[in-house]
């Protein structure tokens, strides 16, 4: 019998005790942010049953590896599932079903299936959302820290390069976030034009 609750209790208490304060984008916020936007898009995607559970817990362990790098931080997430998931009942298959979406938030995303799918697009709902620019800055800001992108322009020719390249995967998700986000993208590459 596998306790969906217990195990996503368990991640939560540790996102929210140990991730670093400097990951201003990377935080437990981003992680809530992005089950509620998974939840919404497998509910219109007709998911249900144990794979919605399972997206659930890739998405609460889909960032769990910033507790211990910032580079290469998906693969550490599917270590971490692979040494807490047994003890809740999850089995092999179901582990790797799990690591499979999370290695597929790794940029660029490689999504194979409806679930890596949506896990796809709710790690990056933001960019088709009205608050797109308060949350960028967060990941600006978190980018300085850890990697030193500090000038206004590079950020946003990096943003602009990586909206003109990003799209949605799901149905949902390119029928409700698509239009904002491509006006982001025309505003962005407005300012970078603007640039002298």
């Amino acid at each position: 019998m596998i306790n969906y609750q217990e195990a996503e209790n368990l991640i939560c208490s540790i996102l929210k005790k140990d991730l670093s304060p400097k990951l201003s984008y990377h935080s437990f916020f981003h992680v809530m942010d992005v089950l509620e936007a998974a939840t919404k898009i497998a509910e219109n995607e007709n998911i249900t049953g144990e794979d919605f559970h399972l997206l659930r817990i890739a998405v609460l362990f889909h960032d769990s590896g910033f507790l211990h790098t910032y580079k290469d931080h998906e693969e550490v997430g599917c270590e971490l599932a692979k040494k807490y998931l047994p003890q809740f009942g999850f089995n092999d298959a179901q582990i790797e079903k799990i690591c499979g979406m999370i290695m597929a938030t790794k940029i660029p995303q490689k999504a194979q299936t409806k679930l890596e799918q949506i896990i796809c697009d709710a790690d990056l709902d933001y960019l088709g959302r009205n608050d797109f620019y308060p949350i960028g800055l967060t990941l600006f800001e978190e980018w300085k820290t850890f990697l030193n992108i500090t000038e206004e322009k590079q950020w946003n020719t990096i943003q602009m390069n990586f909206l003109k390249q990003h799209f949605y995967h799901t149905d949902y998700s390119q029928k409700v976030r698509t239009a904002l986000k491509d006006k982001h993208l025309q505003e962005i590459t407005r300012l970078v034009n603007s640039y002298v």
